[in-house]
């Protein structure tokens, strides 16, 4: 019994022959018009991608580089430990916006994670090697080597957050995408002082962080006399909330409001509190930074903070780098951007 008949050309893939004698061009002027080349009429750009489209076809890569001089690829990096960035769902709300926008610009993210200070050197070598057309880099600390690499390979960049080395930005002539850290902490502090509270302490962020620095210039703002043993180091984690809440509590059992720079380290400190016997917000009101809505919501009671739109921020990022790869007018000049905030109020405060 004769197998079933086999049709070579069902399964061969499908050429730029193919598609220009589809879509009635020359296969130059699909090549120009699947490969981002210029100079083609709308009409027959229209034809070509119609019979891409019913064909399959798929570009070459390796021809596409050679016309874009794009690799079709950014790199994300985040100068954090690895088990911060599958831990904080700060980070997978960025990344989530970065690769939503980037796939609208038909790019692909190479995740870098920064671990230590010997990755910079890996780091380096990854982008000397040109695997990708710029950099989003973001969670900069003071003593980053990150700006120094920017700089010498001459990457587009755009930063997540201010970065912290002075005249770093200005140095790099990149723009850097944030939000208004200052006002967001002065407002949290403005409505616990309206709530009537008077012992008001800050958890705050690592000091080698520019958004920690400006939260606790924010507190500072709304509480310039304030007494300074209310206002303890954190580490932007869960457990190091928890610890400044405990010495908090030792120092000042009094206290009777918590600010805290950002919604994990809020839980950590709700924790505690519980333990020690403290009513939230009966005793103590308890206001974060973020509003990551997993922790926010999930905590008991609901906890109020101060809202960043961290996803639109990433989203941010791609498209003022995109302008900058792209040239256009004053793409290389870009303003930075400071996002607002909101006072998001629930039961915590």
């Amino acid at each position: 019994m004769p197998g079933p008949s086999h049709d070579p050309d069902r399964d061969a893939r499908p050429t730029l022959e193919a598609v220009a004698a589809r879509a009635g061009v020359s296969r130059a002027t699909v090549s120009r018009v699947v490969n981002g080349g210029a100079g083609v009429r709308k009409p027959l750009v229209d034809q070509v991608r119609k019979a891409v489209e019913e064909l399959g076809y798929v570009p070459n890569h390796a021809a596409r580089t050679l016309v874009t001089r794009r690799n079709g690829a950014v790199a994300v990096i985040i100068d954090e430990p690895e088990f911060r960035i599958f831990s904080d769902p700060f980070f997978s709300q960025q990344i989530r916006g970065i690769s939503r926008e980037l796939i609208l610009h038909d790019s692909q993210l190479v995740l870098l994670l920064v671990e230590g200070s010997g990755d910079f050197d890996r780091v380096a070598r990854y982008l000397a090697g040109g695997h990708v057309d710029g950099v989003l880099a973001f969670s900069l600390h003071t003593d980053d080597e990150l700006p120094a690499i920017i700089r010498r390979f001459r990457v587009p960049t755009v930063y997540g957050g201010r970065p912290g080395r002075p005249g770093a930005a200005s140095e790099l002539a990149v723009p850097y995408v944030d939000c208004d850290n200052r006002g967001g902490a002065a407002e949290a502090v403005r409505h616990l002082v309206a709530l009537g509270r008077r012992r008001i302490a800050h958890i705050a962020g690592p000091r080698d962080q520019t958004s920690a620095l400006d939260r606790i210039d924010g507190y500072r703002d709304v509480l310039p006399d304030g007494d300074p043993s209310l206002l303890v180091d954190g580490d932007f984690t869960v457990e190091g909330g928890a610890r400044a809440t405990a010495e908090l509590l030792d120092r000042h059992p009094g206290l009777d409001a918590v600010f805290a720079a950002n919604d994990l380290m809020a839980s950590g400190a709700l924790r505690v509190l519980r333990e020690r016997g403290r009513r939230v917000p009966d005793d103590v009101a308890l206001v974060g930074f973020d509003d990551m809505v997993s922790i926010a919501e999930a905590t008991d009671p609901p906890l109020t903070t101060v809202r960043q739109d961290v996803e639109g921020m990433g989203r941010l990022m791609v498209r003022m780098l995109m302008s900058r790869l792209d040239g256009e007018a004053g793409g290389d000049e870009q303003a930075s951007v400071i996002t607002p905030t909101e006072l998001v109020r629930r039961a915590s405060a």
